[in-house]
């Protein structure tokens, strides 16, 4: 089997925070083991429409004209009729805004009412002030000044890909109780417990102006050799993948086949069977493996292209759902199979390497990742972290723990 990865993963699936409290880490006083971050930040905020109160970068490709926008511009967009208000110009092309009251329309004219910018079909982009939380202890802060009239509910919300939000928690419709004149000036916590990468806070302001902001302090131990623990975690992940024969956290593999399935023949050209009166047929006992092709490491999400070429060097693409579908299998190999009276390309084919599917597999969040793998990873980063010294007791124990997740096939 000759594959070669094209694209690694992004991210691992346990966290620089998870391995150090697995080794009992820590940076030696309190302070360095925190981090915070405002989400909204401390302000006397106005009345808005629901939980639109949550502050992002705004993204142009074409600046303003005139005088441009300034702090405290409500910017509405021609087509959508959507508006946000700026909290502060960055650079001409950059803004932090928050009270967005919908989507913004691609291409359109984004106004203030005196300074127009026409965008490219692009743009505008709204990336959300969001923390990642995945792997870290985390503490959301409501701090409530003193409200006179006005009333406020804050909502936590959590997040995959930092695109798509979900209320968080799903069973209750605010993490926070309603802040009002009865119960101001003081400071509310909540431990985010739930699985998700990211999280952010909306509020909803009703009646009259509140002061207030919310927060994430995240437990984040630093440490001396934090580089050297982040490429323990890949290793470590890189030995459990090995053991496992899978790929675990998302990454693109090319895989190249010298033949089609079923073809012994030379270069593509079904091998001739002597006994059987010299015609051409698949010489193999695997009749029915010659309908499909394997695709190592499972969790396959997706086929991206299947590529051969002819003995001239011209290179084709066949086509999904008409030269071949697509078997995912879920967490286990998964196939590319022929549809019925289809079979597989009969030119000649190039001498080196002349098929190659690329494709993408593995969990495709770390949440997603069984725990017997994730205490296999920490594991197997403890013995390289204390130089092999575990290896007699620790090894036994991650062939156990990742028996049930080896892939057997072979290619």
């Amino acid at each position: 089997m000759k594959v070669v990865q094209y694209l690694a993963p992004t991210f691992e699936p346990i966290s620089l925070s998870e391995l150090k409290l697995h080794l009992r880490l820590d940076s030696g006083s309190f302070s360095s083991n925190i981090d915070e971050t405002q989400l909204i930040p401390p302000a006397v905020h106005i009345v808005n429409a629901g939980y639109t109160l949550f502050y992002e970068l705004l993204t142009l490709d074409v600046a303003p004209g005139g005088a441009g926008w300034a702090a405290g511009d409500t910017l509405t967009g021609a087509t959508s009729t959507k508006a946000c208000v700026v909290v502060e110009k960055l650079t001409a092309l950059t803004y932090i805004v928050k009270n967005r009251t919908g989507v913004f329309t691609l291409g359109e004219h984004i106004s203030n009412g005196t300074a127009d910018a026409d965008q490219g079909t692009a743009y505008p982009t709204f990336t959300p002030a969001k923390v990642e939380v995945l792997g870290y202890q985390a503490v959301v802060t409501l701090e409530a000044g003193t409200f006179t009239t006005g009333t406020l509910d804050v909502k936590i919300q959590d997040s995959d890909d930092g695109a798509t939000w979900n209320d968080w928690p799903a069973s209750t419709p605010n993490a926070f109780a309603q802040v009002s004149t009865a119960n101001d000036n003081q400071t509310f916590k909540v431990a985010y417990t739930g699985t998700r990468r990211y999280i952010r806070t909306a509020g909803y302001i009703q009646t009259a102006v509140c002061p207030f902001s919310t927060t994430v302090i995240r437990l984040n131990p630093m440490f001396a050799e934090d580089d050297l623990l982040n490429a323990i975690i890949v290793a470590a992940r890189e030995h459990v993948e090995d053991i496992t024969r899978r790929q675990i956290i998302t990454a693109t593999w090319y895989y190249y086949l010298q033949n089609w399935p079923g073809r012994t023949g030379y270069r593509g050209i079904p091998s001739r069977d002597y006994s059987g009166g010299g015609m051409f047929m698949l010489n193999n006992n695997s009749y029915l493996e010659s309908y499909y092709i394997k695709i190592p490491f499972g969790n396959l999400q997706t086929i991206t292209s299947v590529k051969w070429k002819d003995s001239a060097g011209t290179e084709y693409i066949l086509v999904e759902d008409v030269d071949y579908i697509v078997e995912k299998n879920g967490n286990q190999c998964g196939k590319i199979v022929l549809p019925y009276g289809v079979v597989w390309p009969t030119g000649m084919l190039w001498p080196s390497n002349p098929i190659t599917i690329e494709f993408v597999c593995g969990w495709t969040t770390a949440a997603l990742v069984p725990s017997n793998i994730k205490s296999a990873i920490k594991l197997a980063a403890e013995d390289l972290y204390y130089h092999g010294d575990r290896s007699d007791i620790l090894d036994d124990v991650i062939e156990k723990l990742l028996s049930s997740y080896r892939l057997w096939e072979e290619f």
